[in-house]
């Protein structure tokens, strides 16, 4: 399948490379000139938990040309109106869109491309862009996933067709409650990235700090809490029932939080997207993890005092009224739990 990654930063310049490297017919397409230049003139560099330099196609948007059988969509949704309306003229009646997004971003990818064609897939790994041409993998190789499913009424032929080159990156993971697989990926950001952009560190820094290990398993236990009242079955998370992370007592929540420290140990180095958004002065996608939390939350009757605040220290540090630091944590009113 002739295939673009549309945002190829850290996910998308790995997925695609990886692609290209086991046969793929593989363009990137990027909105920075210089790291599609980078990509162009030297490969795309992987350094991490791989080390690899890969030969592959990069353009920017305005260099697109013909049209796709398959798009690999990993555009920050801040972004989706630009990176979508220049997309469509590139698809074809049968081209497949897959998006790689953060959050529960399928429905506004439709109003752009139709539910026909929609596909999701959520990324169990993560990834630092570094620079111009070069991400980090910051999860380990063998735990690489991609979960697959369907928003609309896509065939099982195309399904399968689009698992087979997806299969060139890493595992995939087939997924018939995709809304399930999405509001857990969603609760992973929400807690492990949330906190990361709040105190400016990595998530060995956030497993590390008492106060910011607390606040996630709030942040989770307000996340499950909110996506039950809306009717939303929550799906495993590389065999890991999200639910148990849910908690009455300040006993179970000490006990949760060595959960979290088992289920993340092995992504430490990993460093929030939305913590480099950050140190690049660009919005973040807040308002599409921890913010859709707190908006579900306000639908249905369930309060997420602690996801409310993770989305006010970020929007501060996007205004510039704060640093992403340790000391932010003060901000947080944890509640009393009974015993």
């Amino acid at each position: 399948m002739k295939t673009a990654v549309l945002g190829a930063g850290s996910i998308g310049m790995i997925a695609g490379a990886l692609m290209a490297k086991n046969g793929g017919d593989v363009t990137l397409v990027d909105a920075n000139r210089d790291h599609v230049a980078a990509i162009n003139a030297k490969g795309a560099r992987i350094t991490g938990f791989m080390d690899e330099t890969i030969p592959v196609q990069a353009v920017t948007p305005d260099k697109m040309s013909g049209r796709y059988d398959l798009v690999l969509y990993a555009v920050k949704q801040t972004y989706n109106e630009a990176a979508l309306t220049a997309l469509l003229p590139h698809l074809h009646e049968k081209s497949l869109v897959a998006t790689m997004q953060n959050g529960v971003p399928e429905p506004a990818v439709a109003k752009y491309v139709g539910e026909s064609r929609l596909l999701g897939c959520p990324v169990g790994w993560g990834a630092t862009w570094l620079g111009p041409g070069v991400s980090e993998l910051t999860s380990e190789r063998d735990k690489m996933t991609i979960s697959l499913g369907t928003h609309g009424a896509v065939p099982p032929p195309a399904v399968d067709a689009v698992k087979m080159e997806l299969s060139r990156i890493c595992e995939i993971e087939p997924v018939e409650n995709l809304v399930g697989v999405r509001w857990t990926k969603l609760i992973v950001n929400a807690t492990m990235s949330g906190m990361s952009a709040v105190i400016g560190g990595t998530f060995g820094d956030v497993l590390d700090n008492e106060k910011a290990l607390t606040c996630v398993v709030h942040i989770g236990d307000e996340a499950i809490r909110a996506a039950a009242a809306a009717g939303i079955r929550l799906e495993p998370m590389q065999g890991h029932d999200i639910n148990i992370l849910a908690f009455k007592t300040a006993e179970e929540m000490n006990f949760r939080r060595e959960i979290y420290k088992l289920i993340f140990g092995p992504h430490r180095q990993l460093r929030a997207s939305m913590l480099q958004d950050l140190d690049r002065g660009v919005r973040t996608e807040i308002d599409a993890i921890n913010g859709v939390i707190c908006e579900t939350g306000r639908r249905h009757g369930v309060a997420t005092p602690v996801n409310d605040e993770v989305v006010a220290v970020v929007h501060d540090a996007e205004a510039g009224r704060v640093r992403p630091s340790a000391s932010l944590l003060e901000r947080f009113r944890l509640p009393v739990l009974p015993s």
